[in-house]
């Protein structure tokens, strides 16, 4: 048995007065997903348990059959196995972000959580000179890709208060002040000293003037968040007795598919954005099935859609993740052996508040030992699935469902 999981990220929405009310994942063209629901399993999943963030790291731990409130232990610590950033036991990983920030009167304004989509180049070289500037013995900061990097605090752990304090991420604050979310106790001192710093570096670097030449937006500061220590979780070898690999483009993804024992594959091309590489993902997912039992396929174009709240964006992106991801899988799968595929987003992001939101959201699985025929009409999308009264609280419980073909 095969299995092949396809993750089109922050895909759900809410009915929107634009599109007739009518969500976006209801106006696109999904021929390829809609099949999977007309024959498959249909249901409502929630991947965000009480409590938590509807953070992109608590949805797919949910997904890959992790309980968070078990497992999860910070997002930063997932971003440094990406990175192949070692951790210590008693360190704290903080995933750190290039934003752009603007003064409106006396408020400070969380501009842009991407400084403008900052390039890798120009990112890695800021990154640097920032650690060559502000990082000592304890605290480093190492490149990523973009604007997503990451700070690493050496025993941060033993220090009170580092590990509880809340930091907003910084795509969920845009358009608003950001004194109203800075840390309010326990270790604020270090960590907004570090953003104070880090924009007096900022404001003049070479970087940020060559893109305030061209138009774009500097990156004037960096943003921490997502900290956390270094979990303790098995694999999914270990969990279902299977090897797998993962396609992602996001770096916090990838550190969560390390942890969970899977094979990181890099496809060239993959960008994490609207202009990321459909079809080679599909490609390379379907190379990996002749070796592995499991292929895990994440593309984050809808959720940065969502966040951009760009309607027709969202539908073309939903639409290119139906066409070049799963048509390409489900064409792929007639060579191969039983097989299950399973199709959902793992979060909602939708456009009225270009953010995540903890909402259920829909999944179908296909078996291709199990035949099954809904009522004609049947689609992917939030409201058909929903006829058939499948309503799956607990989140990490899908992949048991996806696994033993429940």
């Amino acid at each position: 048995m095969k299995y092949v999981m396809l993750v089109g990220d922050g895909m759900a929405d809410y009915p929107l007065e634009e599109l007739g009310g009518k969500t976006p994942l209801m106006v696109a063209n999904t021929p390829n997903m809609d099949w999977v629901a007309s024959n498959g399993a249909v249901g409502l999943v929630k991947t965000i348990p009480p409590g938590f963030s509807s953070g992109t790291e608590i949805a797919n731990m949910s997904l890959l059959g992790y309980d968070p409130a078990r497992y999860f232990m910070g997002r930063g610590p997932l971003e440094a196995a990406s990175m192949k950033v070692s951790l210590e036991a008693d360190d704290v990983a903080f995933r750190c972000n290039l934003v752009n920030l603007a003064v409106f009167g006396s408020q400070v304004i969380m501009e842009d959580f991407t400084a403008g989509h900052i390039s890798s180049e120009e990112a890695r070289q800021i990154i640097q000179d920032i650690d060559g500037e502000m990082g000592t013995e304890t605290i480093r900061f190492y490149p990523g890709l973009s604007y997503r990097h990451l700070m690493v605090w050496k025993g941060g752990g033993a220090l009170k208060g580092l590990e509880s304090l809340r930091l907003a991420p910084p795509h969920d604050i845009v358009g608003k002040g950001i004194f109203d979310y800075l840390p309010k106790v326990g270790g604020e001192d270090g960590i907004v000293k570090l953003l104070t710093r880090s924009q007096i570096l900022l404001k003049e670097h070479p970087v940020n003037m060559a893109r305030m030449e061209k138009g774009l937006k500097p990156a004037n500061s960096i943003w921490l968040w997502g900290q956390g220590r270094m979990p303790q979780i098995p694999t999914l070898v270990e969990k279902f007795g299977v090897e797998g690999s993962m396609i992602c483009a996001v770096d916090l993804l990838k550190g969560l598919g390390l942890y969970a024992g899977l094979e990181v594959i890099d496809v060239p091309g993959a960008t994490g954005y609207f202009d990321t590489n459909y079809r080679g993902k599909a490609e390379y997912g379907l190379k990996e099935l002749e070796e592995k039992d499991l292929v895990f396929i994440h593309v984050e174009a809808p959720d940065e859609a969502g966040h951009s709240g760009d309607i027709p964006k969202k539908i073309e992106t939903i639409e290119a993740f139906d066409r070049e991801v799963v048509g390409a899988i489900l064409e792929g799968m007639r060579k191969v052996g039983d097989y299950r595929v399973m199709v959902l987003p793992d979060h909602a992001t939708p456009i009225p508040l270009r953010t995540h939101t903890p909402d259920p959201v829909p999944f179908a699985i296909y078996d291709s030992r199990r035949k099954r025929s809904w009522p004609a009409g049947m689609s992917f999308d939030e409201d058909s699935v929903k006829r058939s009264g499948v309503n799956i609280e607990n989140g990490y419980q899908i992949m048991d469902i996806f696994m033993r073909g429940e």
